[in-house]
């Protein structure tokens, strides 16, 4: 299933991707942000469970943000 999921005080405003019943997650795209950061942690990521990519990147901050572009897939991927 294909989720699109609006992203909160980072670059990148909207990650989607597909997430499967057995929460592997593949097609991770990025709008805005980093572009060639995001689209290598998308290949890095892809086909991994929802579980191992929220204990991969939870909490991970960018500058003096509270979050980060990974932080939001790591929410994203688990809503």
């Amino acid at each position: 299933m294909t989720k699109t999921f609006k992203t909160k005080d980072t670059c990148a405003t909207m990650i989607t991707f597909d997430k499967a019943e057995d929460g592997t997650i593949t097609n991770i795209s990025f709008t805005g942000g980093c572009n060639g950061n995001l689209k290598a942690l998308s290949k890095v990521l892809d086909g991994k469970k929802a579980e191992e990519i929220n204990a991969l990147l939870a909490g991970n901050t960018c500058g003096r943000r509270p979050t980060s572009c990974a932080d939001q897939l790591a929410k994203a991927v688990m809503a």
